[in-house]
């Protein structure tokens, strides 16, 4: 959780070399063979990656249920708080379960693998990848990139010595394996022209890299909101990027079956989804408001990290989403990051949404 950040209880992590980076797109071990890296530290397990599912039936008809996974924030958790979708739904006859939740896209991903959820909320790097390592997946709306978005930052301690990604070089920068952050810290060193070698990744989650961060046993942090807003206000992190240098799609994930075999309460959902995004980014206090209640956090985290993080728009994506979706997955093939080429178009949910728009 995110107020576990606020705890310095760190245990050590033990490190070991591995001639590839292997990225993890889920916590079932299922992993991919990329980029040289020589040392790495093995992600731990997390007690929050276990989910809770807030309903009781496991196992829903296939048409009139659709289950939706949160993680400790982003839009799903907001409209289960809200309760517009699930009114919405409820007067189509679709009834609505909630899953969660989990601590990062990495178990968000699991759980639909797992046939525990049918939609979640993720980045587009996890979600590329996952259907990459052949987890039933496939893109079922969209949040365009917002490349002046802060929503994403490397960051140090306030007294580092570190001033800009330059000075990275021959440092420890905590990362998520196969996620956001990695994505982040690989396209500032190649923005940078900085090899990557010469910056050693370490492989740890938010809830292990915060105090891994204050500490000392890292010198930078590739991390995403709320958790920048919590690490700069109460830990005085300071940030040493602005925006991000190749800005990522969010996505809402589906389960291939879900997709499949209901596509109108999916369909449904997706659209009750995007409605709700749209009133909060009409509503900024409230949207802050229902991070507090969320997520735990102060007024003044919450109001910055819903300043940072921007607008909350999904929409089902056209053939240009699609074709941006399909460079980044070829540069990441190129990286070899992922282990064979992912057809974007192809993993498209079949819901009839897909047009040239």
């Amino acid at each position: 959780m995110v107020n576990s950040l606020k705890k310095h209880n760190f245990r050590a992590q033990q490190v070991y070399s591995a001639s590839s980076f292997l990225v993890a797109v889920s916590c079932l071990s299922l992993m991919v063979t990329g980029c040289s890296q020589k040392t790495a530290v093995n992600p731990p397990a997390n007690s929050n990656s276990a989910s809770q599912v807030v309903s009781s039936n496991q196992n829903p008809e296939k048409s009139n249920a659709v289950r939706l996974g949160y993680q400790k924030g982003g839009i799903i958790p907001i409209s289960r708080q809200r309760g517009n979708l699930e009114r919405q739904l409820s007067a189509q006859n679709i009834q609505v379960e909630w899953t969660g939740p989990f601590d990062r896209c990495a178990t968000l991903l699991a759980a639909l693998n797992g046939n525990r959820a049918d939609i979640g909320g993720c980045g587009d790097i996890p979600t590329i990848s996952g259907i990459a390592s052949g987890q039933p997946l496939c893109i079922g709306s969209v949040q365009r990139p917002q490349p002046d978005s802060l929503s994403s930052a490397i960051l140090v301690r306030g007294d580092s010595s570190i001033r800009k990604p330059a000075d990275l070089v021959g440092k420890k920068v905590a990362v998520n394996q196969g996620g956001a952050g990695e994505y982040l810290l690989l396209k500032v060193l190649e923005t940078e022209n900085i090899p990557k070698e010469k910056v050693q990744r370490v492989y740890l989650s938010p809830n292990d890299a915060a105090p891994a961060l204050y500490q000392g046993s890292v010198d930078g942090w590739a991390v995403w909101e709320p958790y920048i807003s919590i690490a700069e206000l109460e830990h005085q992190a300071r940030r040493i990027t602005t925006t991000h240098p190749a800005p990522t799609y969010g996505i809402m994930v589906v389960r291939s079956d879900a997709a499949k075999d209901n596509p109108v309460a999916v369909k449904s959902a997706l659209t009750a989804l995007s409605q709700d995004g749209e009133w909060l980014n009409q509503h900024s206090d409230a949207a802050a408001d229902f991070m507090v209640k969320e997520l735990k956090v102060s007024e003044a985290v919450a109001k910055q990290a819903t300043k940072n993080r921007g607008p909350e728009s999904y929409v089902f994506p056209n053939a240009d989403d699609i074709g941006k979706l399909q460079k980044t997955a070829d540069w990441l093939l190129e990286q070899k990051i992922l282990p064979k080429r992912v057809d974007i178009a192809a993993s498209v949910c079949p819901l009839g949404t897909t047009a040239a728009r």
